[in-house]
């Protein structure tokens, strides 16, 4: 790695100084450092945009306004209420950490980012952010956001797909961090480096003429900062997978919903019974009798390494029947408040219209 962190010693001053006149101050986790707010908000936005969170984090904390509330809440209304936000598990430890806050801290949050990296869904980076903002700890965080960014001011051509040079990131991120022990620094500090990886130090098009670290950073001094981050590990090439969903719907007009495996696609969330060929969805649906069929048009839905392509049929059936476990028969009322894979929720609410 090139560069050393000395060469860099007024960095802090810098970030802190756009953020306080630049950065962003206006989203609605930050208008409190109460650390159930910022830890929720910090979950949410893992591996997705601030765009896409904002209607979601105002809709969780007008159901579950703090940690207890969570923490008693089940499952299924956690997950109903993630629904569409993608990457299930994050849901699911999100309400195991919530448990495990009320259960062992008395319904506190820790505050040092050692303890906080101890609980479900919080690694280290999250931690820290949350033990900067709300308790002033001096503690790096190093999301993607500040990788892209202390890879380009240093110039790091190390491949950042490897555990090694990582370790050396967190290292140089902690070296880092504002000297002076004022807690009020780091929540500044700490934003204004997300701040810079989301609004300026852009994967693509970074606008590098509007950047605090210009002068500093060796990728522009070079003129190529796309160049950085190294990674050069491919990602997974992305899976074609077909399920025929089958949309059974009584005389009551319920529809059956089962709740998929631990493991694999939409993880633990309740769904339409899905199958690998329309013979075998037809054939669970003839166990209620014949009945005619409707076979909607196709429409594929992307995963992160998967493209589903889908097909529903629709089936009458006459009598209500049990087709095993675990699955039942829901109502509208009732399927609002499970958690749905994103298409299934749309497919249901659109025949609930009509």
């Amino acid at each position: 790695m090139s560069a050393a962190v000395g060469e860099c010693g007024d960095f802090a001053a810098l970030v802190i100084a756009w953020q306080r006149r630049h950065g962003r101050h206006d989203l609605p986790w930050q208008q409190s450092c109460e650390p159930y707010r910022v830890w929720l908000s910090e979950i949410m936005l893992q591996q997705t945009q601030v765009t896409t969170v904002l209607a979601y984090y105002e809709r969780f904390l007008q159901r579950f306004p703090d940690v207890r509330s969570l923490a008693g809440a089940s499952v299924d209304e956690v997950l109903a209420l993630w629904s569409g936000l993608g990457y299930y598990s994050r849901a699911r430890l999100l309400h195991r950490c919530a448990q495990q806050i009320v259960d062992q801290h008395g319904g506190h949050f820790p505050r040092q980012a050692a303890v906080l990296a101890t609980l479900p869904g919080i690694g280290r980076s999250t931690a820290a952010a949350i033990a900067a903002f709300c308790f002033g700890e001096r503690s790096a965080i190093l999301d993607g956001n500040v990788k892209r960014v202390l890879a380009r001011v240093f110039a790091i051509d190390d491949d950042l797909a490897q555990a090694a040079p990582v370790r050396i990131l967190w290292e140089r991120a902690q070296a880092l961090l504002p000297t002076t022990q004022l807690p009020s620094r780091m929540p500044a500090y700490t934003q204004g480096l997300m701040d810079l990886g989301a609004t300026l130090c852009l994967p693509r098009q970074p606008q590098c003429e509007r950047c605090p670290l210009a002068r500093l950073c060796q990728a522009r001094a070079q003129g190529q900062p796309q160049r950085y981050p190294v990674k050069v590990r491919k990602a997974a090439p992305r899976r074609v997978v077909s399920l025929w969903l089958l949309h059974a719907v009584d005389g009551q007009g319920r529809v059956w919903l089962e709740r998929r495996p631990a493991r694999g696609i939409w993880a633990a969330l309740h769904c339409l019974p899905a199958f690998d060929t329309r013979a075998q969805a037809l054939g669970w649906l003839a166990q209620a009798g014949p009945a005619p069929v409707l076979e909607h048009p196709p429409f594929t839905h992307i995963l992160t390494h998967r493209e589903l392509h889908l097909h529903v049929l629709t089936g009458a059936v006459d009598a209500p029947a049990a087709f095993g476990e675990p699955g039942g028969w829901f109502a509208a009322s009732d399927w609002l408040q499970l958690g749905l894979p994103a298409p299934v929720r749309r497919f249901l609410a659109a025949r609930e219209r009509g």
